[in-house]
């Protein structure tokens, strides 16, 4: 009798627990996906990259004087920061949150599925972000980075982060190089909004940031020229290489963060030393032809800038030499149907790394190794690419516009602003270009 009571009462709870799973089913629809896929979390992944360098980057654009603020004294402007603000923070957060550990969870499923192609995009996107990170922060949390449970962290050397950034772009192109498993182009492609599952791209990107890493301790006992010369050489090899974030342009939540759209440059302004440099002020009767295609003009049509700490002191509405904003307007917010410029406007794509400054790193190598043959070419090739970019970014519809930029190309090409020939080229002349 007991024993039949026993299995009566097994046999009960047996049946329960299947209710229960079958309960708990009810909540499970099997179209939706239970675990993150590659293809999925890839996108906003990308769209993070960009989100990183533009929010920090109407700081560090401050640091460098490609733009200052309207109002004088300025924190930023001053090589400070302002204490209690996370502005200056979104590289840090993108690397750590935002990209963080999903990095891990497209580099779990990945590897499941033998997508080694998948696996190499995810450690270059860790890869960028370390070395972008550091440059921007000093010492980063390297060896205990998104250890769970933990609270307290330690800070590594960015010495450290350097060689984790060649070791992680080792593996990365090692996996890049792989072609066996699961990897397919037309995968890679459903997440890939950049290369479009294209991974020779890929390797050039991985590529670049070591360029970038090698040649960022040039003032160092161990900078090795050749190296940097290398890296270069294998990365990108023209224009059509250069990693770009797309932008949907059509609203704020897909727009350019610095375009009109967004309108979160309203406090800045182009600075004087950039007009300088595109004026013929600082080369004598040479006009870059990128000055009507990349900077503002008063309403009188002079093109002025801001300088460092002082502000705008024609920042008065009604005023024809008010420094303009980014979008051609002298008030200090942007206004429908305001447009921008080059890397102003609502949708133009966001450049992260280009054929442009890999060719002026090469040419800084080989100018520091004495191959000045070597440097005077990578020198003009930079140049001409970057003028290559600009003028595409103009409107097609502008004939007038477009026919006065190749003019003055040829003009300036020709012009002191640009090295003639490789006995006259400098460090100097690199940089400025460089930093153009």
């Amino acid at each position: 009798m007991k024993k039949i009571k026993l299995i009566s009462l097994v046999t009960l709870l047996g049946v329960g627990l299947t209710s229960c799973e079958k309960y708990l089913d009810v909540n499970f629809d099997p179209s939706f996906p239970q675990v993150s896929q590659g293809f999925a979390l890839l996108p906003p992944m990308l769209g993070q990259m960009a989100r990183a360098e533009t929010f920090d980057g109407r700081f560090t654009g401050q640091y460098c004087q490609y733009w200052l603020a309207t109002a004088a004294g300025n924190a930023w402007d001053r090589h400070g920061y302002v204490a209690g603000s996370d502005n200056g923070g979104e590289m840090w957060r993108s690397h750590y949150w935002s990209i963080g550990k999903n990095v891990d969870l497209v580099i779990e499923d990945a590897t499941a599925k033998q997508q080694w192609d998948y696996v190499g995009v995810a450690k270059a996107l860790r890869t960028w972000g370390w070395q972008s990170t550091t440059d921007a922060n000093g010492e980063m949390i390297l060896k205990q980075a998104w250890e769970p449970n933990r609270y307290v962290f330690e800070y590594d050397s960015q010495e450290d982060v350097y060689k984790e950034v060649v070791r992680l772009g080792t593996e990365a192109l090692a996996d890049l190089s792989r072609t066996d498993g699961g990897v397919s182009a037309a995968s890679l492609n459903r997440g890939d909004l950049v290369y479009k599952g294209d991974r020779t791209k890929w390797i050039k990107f991985v590529n670049a940031i070591l360029a970038r890493n090698a040649n960022h301790i040039s003032n160092k006992k161990t900078y090795n020229p050749d190296a940097v010369i290398k890296f270069v050489d294998a990365s990108f090899s023209s224009n059509a290489d250069n990693f770009y974030i797309p932008q949907g342009g059509t609203n704020t939540a897909d727009g350019n963060f610095w375009g009109p759209l967004r309108n979160n440059m309203n406090a800045f302004r182009q600075s004087s030393y950039l007009v300088n440099l595109f004026n013929g002020t600082l080369f004598p009767n040479a006009i870059d032809p990128r000055m009507a295609a990349m900077l503002t003009a008063s309403d009188d049509k002079v093109y002025r800038g801001v300088n460092v700490n002082l502000g705008d002191a024609n920042n008065v509405a009604g005023r024809t030499n008010r420094v303009a904003n980014f979008w051609g307007q002298s008030q200090p917010t942007a206004t429908t149907p305001a447009t921008g410029k080059s890397i102003f406007d609502n949708g133009t794509a966001h450049p992260l790394i280009t054929y442009w400054e890999m060719q002026f790193v090469k040419a800084e190598a080989a100018f520091i190794k004495g191959d000045k043959a070597m440097a005077f070419d990578a020198y003009n090739k930079g140049i001409n690419a970057h003028l290559d970019w600009v003028f595409s970014l103009m409107s097609s519809t502008d004939a007038a516009g477009r026919a006065a930029f190749t003019t003055e190309r040829a003009a300036y090409l020709k012009s002191s602003a640009v090295a003639q020939t490789s006995a006259a080229l400098t460090i100097s002349d690199i940089m400025t270009q460089k930093y153009i």
